[in-house]
């Protein structure tokens, strides 16, 4: 049996670098990233090569600055300018799909990367959700559907879901979303959620934060160690947004081992 292992995901949305000061400066996003320390980061509004930040490859920057791989995707894409979603890691990584979700007026879009931990495959996705409710349902069933998380490619995979979802924790996409995959909660050492001990406090706007509209999802047999929204001086201005973390334990069970020797069995992912 393969010893569980723990996985660090931070998910940020980072306003194109633009923070609440009005200046840009992704050189500050990758200090505040850096100084988490995550395994995995999941960003949203990233700029490519845009006039209004410089045409700076925003992805790129801050994938140097932090010496990880990234897989980009642009949601919205207008000549030579790009905006989208990335997934950065300095893991072994490979982009299974990218893509457009359902959207009303910005388009908006997913990124699906498998991962490796300690020689385990982690399937994750970034997503950055539209401001309308209906945009938003559709967003998570198509999410939820064959092409994304209900593909046979992720049966029996430890699977995290991750981004901005425009939701709070009472909407129904939100509510969607957990029915499938549960959102990344600490329990208590009799193995029920505490609610004292996991109250995850909000991430938006970043300088006097009042609602949580990003989150972290994962699939049966992940185990939240830990998770909160990184809240210090530097973050509070990078971005309007405040990131969110979470150290997650994934595997160790023989039912786990057993059900990933199966789907290794069955074939290699879709590309």
């Amino acid at each position: 049996m393969q010893p569980p292992s723990v996985l660090s995901i931070l998910t940020y949305n980072v306003h194109s670098c633009i923070g609440t000061d009005r200046r840009m400066d992704p050189e500050r996003i990758a200090e505040v990233i850096a100084a988490a320390r995550p395994d995995v980061i999941a960003l949203q509004e990233l700029d490519v090569g845009r006039a209004r930040t410089g045409g700076i490859d925003q992805a790129a920057r801050i994938a140097d600055l932090l010496k990880v791989t990234s897989h980009f995707h642009p949601a919205l894409h207008v000549r030579e300018e790009q905006y989208g979603d990335a997934i950065l890691t300095a893991l072994p990584s490979r982009l299974v799909k990218a893509g457009a979700i359902p959207s009303v007026g910005e388009t908006r879009g997913a990124l699906w990367v498998e991962v490796e931990v300690d020689g385990r495959p982690v399937q994750i996705f970034n997503t950055h959700f539209g401001l309308r409710r209906g945009e938003r349902r559709r967003q998570a069933e198509a999410l939820l559907g064959d092409a994304w998380i209900g593909n046979d490619a992720c049966r029996d995979q430890p699977v995290i879901l991750t981004g901005d979802f425009n939701a709070i924790p009472s909407s129904v996409a939100y509510g969607l979303l957990k029915r499938r995959l549960p959102p990344v909660r600490v329990r208590d050492d009799q193995g029920t959620s505490s609610g004292q001990n996991t109250r995850i406090g909000p991430t938006f706007p970043s300088r006097f934060p009042l609602l949580r509209l990003d989150h972290i999802f994962v699939s049966q047999g992940i185990e939240t160690l830990s998770v909160a929204a990184v809240r210090t001086p530097l973050s509070r201005i990078a971005s309007d947004h405040l990131p969110l973390q979470a150290s997650l334990r994934i595997g160790g069970s023989r039912n786990f081992e057993t059900t990933r020797r199966n789907h290794r069995q069955a074939g290699p992912l879709i590309s």
